[in-house]
């Protein structure tokens, strides 16, 4: 877990959390964002993720770890004592749903970017019933996830910082892939369960990764007393590594200050 603190006095404190295969590192533009307009940051690597030894890249044994790592996460930013906020992007955004699903947190808004509602490639109906089978005889046999950066993003600039990324994840093992799914259907379920807390979900127009369809089917379920959708024409799953990441970050930072004029912090 790391902190970057604002640059002058707080507003408020932004704990995000990243994508699958990725890491936090790929977050150091969005991170000096935040920071600049007045936001401490907390952030980290995912189970399995980043930094995590070699062994355990592209593995979890079950996807409560992720939740664990967040709330972790969320309880070092309540020691700043300022309205906190989760942002999730793409499965970090799956994350998110699943941990106010079995947990209530002191959260002032969530930001949901691209969240991992629904793939657009599945694997074919053969493999998905081996991966069944492989998940209780060899769930740690590693594979091909097969997505690229290309899919990502159209940002030249962060496609050639990724092909020399060594953190990376390659592969991803079968149980990873079981728990993503289980997930998934997990979020569709328990959509009663979900802490009633203002939502901001912003999808990419020309998702090549997550299924915009089942995100919106998912937005429009859920009861939230205070819910938002935003979806960016033309903009691939990275929204806030596309070109036109400057907009996406303020409409981001606008919700995020509306939230705290309400609450009264900002007048």
């Amino acid at each position: 877990m790391n902190k970057w603190e604002a640059s002058g006095s707080a507003r408020g404190v932004i704990v995000m959390v990243h994508g699958a295969l990725e890491h936090h590192g790929r977050y150091r533009w969005l991170i000096e964002m935040w920071r600049s307009a007045g936001y401490h940051v907390v952030m980290g690597d995912l189970p399995g993720q980043g930094m995590t030894s070699r062994s355990r890249r592209g593995h979890i044994e079950d996807f409560e770890e992720y939740l664990i790592e967040i709330k972790d996460w969320v309880q070092a930013a309540y020691e700043y004592q300022l309205p906190v906020f989760l942002l999730g992007h793409s499965m970090g955004g799956l994350a998110v749903i699943r941990l106010l699903q079995v947990e209530r947190l002191d959260l002032a808004g969530v930001i949901l970017s691209s969240p991992c509602l629904g793939l657009v490639n599945y694997p074919s109906k053969m493999k998905e019933a081996s991966s069944i089978v492989l998940n209780r005889v060899t769930p740690s046999l590693r594979m091909d996830p097969g997505l690229t950066v290309q899919m990502a993003t159209r940002n030249p600039e962060i496609l050639e910082a990724d092909v020399n990324d060594t953190l990376y994840v390659t592969k991803v093992s079968v149980r990873w892939y079981r728990e993503l799914v289980g997930a998934m259907e997990e979020a569709f379920k328990n959509i009663p369960d979900l802490q009633d807390i203002p939502v901001l979900l912003m999808q990419a127009g020309d998702d090549k990764i997550v299924d915009k369809k089942a995100v919106k089917e998912w937005f429009n379920l859920i009861f939230s007393s205070e819910k938002l959708f935003k979806e960016w024409p033309g903009l691939y799953h990275e929204i806030f590594n596309e070109l036109e990441r400057d907009l996406v970050f303020g409409y981001a930072k606008g919700f995020v200050e509306n939230r705290l004029r309400l609450l009264g912090y900002i007048v």
